[in-house]
């Protein structure tokens, strides 16, 4: 798994490449936000670590600046901000995680196994969702007991890209931009055609986290 970390705070970052170079993982550092971005325009990652107050570009309009150019790469946050409206901003961006420093190095490891989990299950064509569901990647079909279903393209689209970043939750604003196409379509509509496709299915396996978002939790069988 190859990671970018963007870590201004020389021990700090230090201790992380060393405590995940043990992991495994193959780590690139950087201290500075420009050429953290310079080297995303050239190489490509799985996982991206930022922290957001650093040097000529921060960590979240790294991420803007990323989306911009169509680069979706999963990416944790880690600042010592608690301004809820800085946490809110890294996930309508997408983030996928947030760790407030100071933090455990276990921890942040805890976090980027889950993601390696989900990198898996993207690579997965056939997904169980629930004791009944399943979804297949490569045809985008949603299945009831092996049965095909038959469900309009936009209820697919929520489904697939909900199946995609299994165990994540996933905020309205990343919903408008990645099923709507940042159409200026409501809150209200989205909630309404997610509210609809959940009455529908026998199985509720959309999890619906008020206040934040949806997300469909890992199946344990």
């Amino acid at each position: 798994m190859k990671i970018l970390l963007l870590e201004d705070e020389i021990m700090l970052k230090s201790s992380i490449y060393e405590y995940l170079d043990s992991l495994g993982y193959k780590v690139t550092i950087f201290s500075d936000g420009k050429k953290a971005y310079e080297d995303l325009q050239n190489n490509s990652y799985d996982l991206l670590i930022l922290d957001i107050n650093v040097p000529n570009i921060d960590g979240l309009k790294i991420l803007k600046l990323l989306k911009d150019i169509k680069n979706f790469t999963s990416t944790i946050f880690i600042s010592a901000s608690t301004d809820i409206d800085t946490i809110s901003s890294a996930f309508d961006l997408g983030a996928i995680d947030y760790l407030k420093k100071p933090f455990h190095l276990k921890e942040l490891a805890i976090r980027i196994k889950k993601e390696a989990s989900n990198i898996k299950t993207k690579d997965r064509k056939y997904v169980k969702l629930s004791k009944n569901y399943a979804f297949d990647l490569e045809t985008n079909t949603l299945y009831f007991n092996k049965e095909a279903q038959k469900l309009t393209n936009k209820k697919l689209q929520i489904i697939k890209y909900l199946t995609l970043n299994i165990g994540v939750i996933i905020s309205i604003e990343i919903l408008r931009e990645y099923i709507w196409n940042n159409n200026p379509v409501s809150d209200a509509t989205i909630r309404t055609e997610i509210n609809r496709l959940q009455k529908s299915l026998k199985d509720n396996f959309i999890v619906n986290i008020k206040g934040v978002g949806y997300t469909i939790n890992r199946y344990k069988v």
